[in-house]
């Protein structure tokens, strides 16, 4: 099944570098390319992508607030972080927007490819150093309350459909059990654990071998 993707960054230059490397792959077909936030809202509608590989600095908006606005209107879609920023305030705010993945410019071409079929897939994607980020600034809290807090199967399953980007209906639907249920037992993991945000949840899921990045 083919993979619709709209690129947006603001360089033209960068866009076509991006759309070079990924008209090669079989599964990948470029959609749109858009140059500004609005831009990409506007494409966004007529092109209807799987994933939007989005520059995180943009003249109109940041790549922040246009992944906050996509995934309000689109909650299907998959957003990919590509930015040359790789630092706490970057990578959290990405993350509680929304973006399933995370993603340096000089990273190598076959690791872009890589990161849009995972999150395609409906898995998260982060590089080396923003799961570096990620563990060093999460991680503490929760250690220290516990050094391997024990949940229960089910704790475990919420933990893991909330870290793939579940809703809490979804995750209902996915366990038939009631939404109810489903905000208990995130209750409990978040006591447990000492996490609140689902860029921690996130975070500790991957360290443990819950989801793959």
């Amino acid at each position: 099944m083919s993979i619709k993707v709209l690129l947006v960054d603001d360089h033209k230059i960068i866009r076509d570098g991006l759309s070079a490397i990924l008209q090669t792959e079989d599964d990948i077909h470029i959609v749109a390319e858009a140059g500004s936030g609005q831009e990409a809202l506007e494409k966004i509608k007529q092109s209807t992508p799987d994933v939007v590989v989005m520059d995180l600095t943009l003249p109109d908006m940041g790549g922040v607030k246009v992944t906050r606005h996509i995934l309000a209107a689109h909650p299907a879609i998959k957003v990919l972080m590509l930015t040359m920023f790789l630092d706490d305030t970057c990578v959290f705010e990405s993350l509680e927007a929304g973006a399933r993945g995370y993603l340096a410019k000089d990273c190598a071409a076959e690791e872009l490819v890589v990161a849009i079929r995972t999150i395609h897939q409906g898995n998260p994607y982060f590089c080396t150093g923003a799961q570096e980020i990620m563990m060093k600034k999460c991680l503490p809290d929760a250690a220290a309350n516990s050094r391997n807090p024990t949940l229960t199967k089910r704790e475990a399953e919420v933990l893991k459909l909330t870290a793939q980007g579940l809703s809490t209906k979804a995750i209902a639907f996915e366990l038939k059990v009631s939404i109810k249920m489903i905000e208990v037992h995130r209750m409990n993991v978040r006591k447990k654990l000492g996490l609140q945000s689902i860029a921690q949840l996130t975070t500790y899921a991957l360290k443990n071998g819950l989801i793959t990045a």
